[in-house]
C-alpha cells in the first residue's frame, strides 16, 4: 500500500494536517508512527485505513480487508458485546456460524467471555478497547491499523497485542501502529515513520549489531506465542519450519558472531520465512475512499 502525495485538512482554508506525504508499506511489514501529540499521527492512520479521504493525492493498493482500531473505541452504542461483534462479523462477510465461532474465539482470547451480555456503554475503557481489537480481527485483515492500541489495557492484554501483530504479519498482512507509551519496543523489526509539521519521514535503523543464529524446537501449538516473545525481547525471527520436530523456529539474537542475519541464513537451512500458525482473525472492510 502506498500514500502518494497525500494532503489533508479538516476544513477549507484550514491548516494542512498532512502535507505531501509519500510513504509505502509492503506485505508482511510493520511500521510504527511516531511524533508528539497533535502532529497528525491519528490523521495519517485514518487516511491509511480509509476512514478519511485525502484532499489531494491518493492511497493505492490498500488491501480489501482492513482492521481499524481507533485510540478510543466508540462504546456509546446500545448493543451487548456479543451482539455488536456478531453484527460486525456478518458485515465483514462471515456466515452466521462463522461469525459465532469467531466471536467465541476472540472473546475468549481477549478475556471478554464474561462480558458478552454486557452493553457497550457499561464497559470500562480498557474492556471497550478489547472489543475494538476483537472487531478488527474477526476476519484476518490484510492491513491492521492500530492507534495507541495499548492505551487502557491491562498487563495481560498488553502482552497479547504483539502476538496479534505478529500473526497478521506472518500471514502476509501489513500493520501500522502508533504508540506514546513506549510499547513498540516490542516490535524491534518495525519501520519507524516520524510525523512532524505535517510531513512524514522514515527514520533510518541504527547500525547493525553482530548476530548469531539459534534454532529452537517448540510444540506446534505454542509457535505463535514463542515467536511473539522472541520478537518482544528484541530478537529477529527468520522463519518457522513446520516440518521440524514440534516446529523449529530460527531466531537471530545479538551475539559474538559477525554479520547480519541474512549472512547466516544459508547455514540455518532456512531460505525464506515460513508462515507461522495463527488463530482466527479479520475485520470488516473500511469505508471506501482515499483512492481518488
Amino acid at each position: 500500500m502506498r500514500l502518494e502525495n497525500v494532503w489533508l485538512r479538516y476544513r477549507r482554508r484550514g491548516p494542512w494536517v498532512l502535507r505531501s506525504v509519500d510513504v509505502r508499506i509492503e506485505a508482511g511489514e510493520a511500521a510504527v508512527v511516531l511524533g508528539r501529540n497533535g502532529v497528525g499521527k491519528s490523521t495519517l492512520l485514518q487516511v491509511a485505513a480509509g476512514v478519511l479521504r485525502p484532499v489531494r493525492g491518493r492511497v493505492t493498493d490498500r488491501p480489501s480487508r482492513v482492521g481499524w482500531v481507533p485510540e478510543r473505541f466508540p462504546a456509546d452504542q446500545p448493543f451487548t458485546v456479543e451482539h455488536y461483534l456478531t453484527s460486525m462479523g456478518r458485515m465483514a462477510g462471515l456466515a452466521p456460524a462463522e461469525a459465532g465461532r469467531a466471536v467465541a474465539a476472540w472473546t475468549e482470547r481477549l478475556g471478554l467471555a464474561r462480558f458478552q451480555r454486557v452493553r457497550l456503554p457499561e464497559l470500562s475503557k480498557g474492556t471497550a478497547q478489547k472489543v475494538g481489537l476483537a472487531q478488527a480481527l474477526l476476519r484476518r485483515p490484510g492491513l491492521l491499523v492500530l492507534d495507541e492500541p495499548w492505551e487502557g489495557l491491562d498487563a495481560t492484554a498488553r502482552e497479547v497485542v504483539p502476538e496479534l501483530i505478529d500473526e497478521v504479519l506472518a500471514d502476509g498482512g501489513s500493520v501500522l501502529v502508533s504508540d506514546h507509551r513506549g510499547e513498540t519496543v516490542r516490535l524491534p523489526g518495525a519501520r519507524r515513520w516520524a510525523v512532524a509539521d505535517g510531513a512524514v519521514t522514515e527514520e533510518q535503523p541504527a547500525a547493525e549489531e553482530a548476530y548469531a543464529v539459534v534454532e529452537v524446537a517448540v510444540p506446534a501449538a505454542r509457535v505463535s506465542g514463542v515467536v511473539a516473545r522472541l520478537r518482544a525481547d528484541g530478537h529477529r525471527v527468520l522463519g518457522v519450519r513446520p516440518d521440524g520436530p514440534k516446529g523449529a523456529i530460527v531466531a537471530a539474537g545479538a551475539g559474538d558472531r559477525g554479520g547480519s542475519p541474512d549472512d547466516h541464513r544459508g547455514r540455518s537451512g532456512v531460505e525464506e520465512p515460513e508462515s507461522i500458525p495463527a488463530g482466527l482473525g479479520g475485520s470488516a472492510d473500511p469505508a471506501s475512499g482515499g483512492d481518488r
